[in-house]
């Protein structure tokens, strides 16, 4: 409840006042969320009111960005729609909200942005109460699973992307995520049909939001715990084919809304819209992504390092597990540093992996859970508070551009370090 209350005054203090609404969305969260007006306002999937709104109702030099790619002769956005089907529920309340006040109903005025800022904080709360449960399903205590969600929260750039860019996908993909660890951790320990239904429906929107984040089927053997309950899982999954079988076809529904939408847009339904960028799997950069000056994951959020703390404990007692989870680690990182842009623009630290925060934290409170030496047990608590400290330093450094959205190197980093003075 304490974080609920703290999230909802931070997001109201920077982001409601005057005309600060305005900066809601930026870069990438514009095509996003760009596909609820053109469908529910101005029935128009080639996003023709681009240039009113970006170019002239709404223009601003520092936040301008056009967010779509052209294909096959016409304007599609260059992003996916599942941030803005999860989004969906609190921009009809504010389109509502805004035809019977006295707001613009254009989808992009203050009720709408407002809308943006209470889903991403709606997500991140689902996406904590569910990594509650997975913790509970553990057997972590409750003081230790408060402290997670606090480190969850404060100590990563999940707080950033709730609160100053909660219209970038980050926030949704972790909610989905943390569900579908917790769905999977139920299915391996009942084999019901039903958890067979729900993955595939989390999985189908998690791919629609994020396609590369169905790698998340590789967290599988980690939530199994064992190689014989992996196994079982497996062959029930084989043998109910009636309810895997619909499975598969939700899944496939699901992802399909994006090709209808292209299909309807340039009449093809298969458009490849980052035009420029791929994968180049010859060429990873795994050292820049976890540790570079520019974007290194464990330099701007060292937590996300601190939490392989638990593989010292999974080492010991449930090598299994172990090796799925740095098998699934380094997939993971080896599949996002082979992006051609693999800082992937202007972000705080290396914001692709915050979807699998709930990976993290489970590992974090095993370390948790299973130091038996006291003072190791108040040290690991002790570097938790101190990194949190370090992670919230360099949030605010990002957020005042001490810290630069994309030209960070070995000396800016040291001019600023630990630095809160406005420069």
């Amino acid at each position: 409840m304490a974080i609920c209350l703290i999230m909802i005054l931070v997001t109201s203090n920077i982001n409601w006042g005057d005309d600060r609404y305005k900066g809601v969305l930026e870069s990438d969260a514009k095509g996003y969320y760009a596909y609820l007006p053109a469908i529910f306002i101005y029935h128009d999937l080639n996003f023709t009111f681009f240039d009113h709104i970006e170019k002239e109702k709404y223009y601003n030099e520092n936040l301008f960005y056009d967010y779509r790619a052209f294909s096959n002769g016409a304007y599609i956005s260059k992003y996916y729609a599942g941030t803005a089907l999860a989004q969906l529920p609190f921009f009809l309340v504010a389109h509502i909200v805004s035809l019977a006040g006295n707001a613009d109903a254009d989808g992009y005025s203050k009720p709408y942005m407002i809308a943006v800022n209470l889903a991403a904080l709606f997500y991140l709360f689902l996406g904590l109460l569910f990594l509650k449960r997975t913790l509970a399903s553990y057997q972590i205590s409750e003081k230790i699973s408060s402290i997670i969600l606090i480190a969850a929260v404060f100590g990563t750039n999940l707080f950033y992307y709730s609160i100053s860019e909660s219209g970038m996908s980050h926030v949704y993909s972790f909610a989905f995520i943390s569900m579908f660890f917790f769905y999977a951790r139920q299915f391996f320990t009942t084999f019901r049909p039903k958890y067979i239904l729900l993955l595939s429906l989390l999985l189908g929107i998690i791919i629609l939001i994020r396609p590369v984040n169905g790698l998340i089927l590789l967290i599988l053997p980690f939530a199994a715990g064992k190689a014989e309950v992996f196994r079982e899982g497996i062959v029930s999954i084989l043998k109910q084919i009636k309810c895997t079988a619909a499975g598969v076809i939700m899944i496939l529904a699901i992802v399909s809304l994006q090709l209808i939408f292209y299909k309807l847009a340039t009449g093809s339904f298969f458009v490849y819209s980052y035009i420029g960028e791929g994968f180049d799997f010859l060429n990873p950069h795994i050292p820049e992504i976890l540790f570079s000056f520019k974007k290194g994951l464990f330099l701007y959020t060292p937590i996300y390092l601190l939490a392989f703390a638990g593989c010292i404990y999974l080492w010991k007692k449930q090598r299994f597990m172990f090796r799925a989870w740095i098998l699934f680690f380094l997939i993971i990182t080896y599949v996002f540093s082979s992006w051609s842009n693999w800082w992937y623009g202007g972000s705080f630290s290396s914001r692709v992996y915050i979807e699998y925060i709930p990976l993290f934290m489970v590992m974090l409170a095993m370390a948790l859970a299973n130091t038996r030496n006291k003072l190791q047990h108040n040290g690991l608590i002790a570097a938790i508070v101190i990194l949190i400290v370090v992670c919230q330093i360099q949030t605010f450094q990002y957020r005042y551009n001490h810290i630069h959205w994309s030209d960070m190197d070995r000396q800016k980093y040291f001019e600023v370090f630990m630095r809160i003075d406005r420069i």
